[in-house]
């Protein structure tokens, strides 16, 4: 199956968007509700949320090293090996959220007055098998991708946790 590819406007209006959806899906449910595991398993709010802010760690911190230096060579890193190195999944809800709404703040700040030859600022990236040539561009198509389902992801926890 194809990703899907998104302009550089559909990112930029898609990227601000997932803070305030996750606020708004879980609008009203106690701290419990966050942390509970919806019936048939599967993740809490909190914990999807955990994996957000370390994808965006992840991927952000890519982006930025792209533009602070001119084509350098970076390590993949996994999200899920970075997420152990945080204190994500034990935070309460609410700080997490805002810390990723301040950090997401943080990356559009730096994304929107981009010119659009800096979306091609590239990195090499070693330790996922093959070497691979990314963008800045690259990166921020992945966030949003990587967001959506998990966004609807959150919006059936917290349609569950109401029930």
């Amino acid at each position: 199956m194809a990703k899907t590819v998104f302009t550089v406007a559909q990112v930029l209006t898609m990227l601000p968007e997932t803070p305030t959806r996750i606020a708004a899906f879980t609008a009203g449910l106690a701290p419990a509700q966050l942390r509970a595991t919806p019936n048939g398993g599967g993740w809490s709010a909190n914990e999807v949320l955990a994996h957000l802010r370390s994808c965006a760690d992840v991927w952000g911190g890519c982006i930025a090293a792209m533009l602070a230096q001119d084509t350098p060579t970076l390590r993949a890193v996994d999200p899920r090996t970075w997420i152990k190195k945080t204190d994500y999944p034990g935070l309460e809800f609410l700080p997490s959220l805002q810390a990723f709404a301040a950090q997401r703040s943080e990356l559009l700040a730096v994304l929107k007055p981009l010119a659009p030859k800096d979306w091609s600022r590239a990195a090499t990236v070693t330790g996922a098998g093959k070497v691979l040539e990314r963008t800045v561009l690259f990166y921020a198509q992945w966030l949003a991708r990587h967001e959506r389902p998990h966004l609807k992801q959150i919006q059936r926890i917290a349609n569950m946790m109401r029930m």
